[in-house]
């Protein structure tokens, strides 16, 4: 199957099989920073360019599609078929008044449907994406928190599935649009993008039990970045960063240094992704200040973190029957 996850500041790819288990066995993963919620917490509307962008990286991956066919009982090949195509859309999609331009865009691109699907679907897709690689933890609840572009899903669950969850607009690129303008941020920028992300959390804690959750799992590029910080990693390595885990101290530390820097130190670093440069400061910001809520919630019970790399993308593909 190939799964794609179009989000607000970049658009991945997993072509996957799945084994007599049901787990999921990587042929491809790719993900390209397009940055498609440019400007939409503002406009309201895709930019054009941010269209071409995405609209060029959709091309790319239907070549890869197109050049990966699967295998048939006979000994045979066949190439996959829409229905083993699952194109889903989040937070800039749902909140962008010409979207059917973006849809239109994809169907002549890939031939299939793009899904823009909710924040409590999206929330799901995250929590069984990072489940699906977690060991078994029974009646204990785990949140998986899904920090994104344009949105962060914050997901309690435990063996038996989802218990709750909720999404919220507080991503990354959405908080430096609105707040984060100096380089680097301000003190009174970062007072302005923390009350955001204090208020969302806020709005989550009416619906969705944090302070009940023993363990905590951050996913997507944010997360997975500030962990190659905190690992002092001079190249972005998938295989030290999933799974590891880090004091909420550590991680704390790791957002501070990251915020505090100037865009020249952020790119300079060998593990930063050049899409993440200019919104790694707000990602920095969101993660600590969860953190910080989470510590005081939990009691201070709670002292630690995981890193996963399995994701919304994994649950997507999941979820193709």
């Amino acid at each position: 199957m190939a799964a794609i996850d179009c989000g607000t500041n970049s658009i991945r790819l997993l072509i996957a099989d799945r084994d007599a288990k049901g787990r999921l066995e990587d042929i491809e993963r790719r993900m390209r920073v397009v940055r498609l919620g440019q400007d939409v917490d503002k406009t309201g509307k895709f930019a054009p360019e941010a269209l071409e962008r995405t609209f060029a990286a959709a091309e790319e991956y239907a070549a890869l599609i197109a050049g990966h066919p699967e295998p048939t009982a006979d000994g045979g090949t066949t190439h996959l078929t829409p229905a083993d195509i699952r194109f889903v859309a989040t937070s800039a999609t749902r909140d962008a008044r010409n979207r059917e331009l973006f849809l239109e865009g994809i169907r002549e691109r890939l031939g299939v449907e793009v899904e823009v699907i909710s924040g409590d679907e999206e929330a799901a897709l995250s929590f069984a994406g990072a489940a699906s690689v977690l060991p078994p933890r029974g009646s204990e609840l785990t949140l998986v928190v899904d920090l994104g572009g344009g949105s962060t899903e914050f997901v309690v669950g435990d063996d038996d599935g989802v218990q709750a969850a909720r999404s919220v607009d507080i991503g990354c690129v959405r908080l430096t649009e609105r707040h984060l303008r100096s380089d680097p941020p301000t003190a009174e920028e970062i007072a302005a993008a923390e009350v955001d992300v204090n208020a969302a959390i806020d709005l989550v804690l009416e619906t969705v039990p944090l302070g009940r959750a023993s363990a905590v799992v951050g996913v997507a590029g944010s997360i997975t970045t500030i962990t190659a910080f905190a690992l002092g990693l001079e190249q972005y390595d998938s295989s030290l960063i999933h799974g590891s885990r880090h004091s909420l101290d550590a991680f704390r530390d790791a957002c501070d240094r990251l915020l505090a820097m100037s865009h020249n130190e952020r790119a300079a670093l060998g593990f930063m992704h050049p899409g993440r440069v200019d919104v790694i400061g707000a990602g920095a910001l969101v993660w600590r200040t969860i953190l910080s809520r989470l510590e005081e919630l939990s009691g201070g019970s709670l002292t630690e973190a995981v890193t996963s790399e399995h994701d919304i993308l994994d649950g997507i593909a999941l979820s193709i029957d």
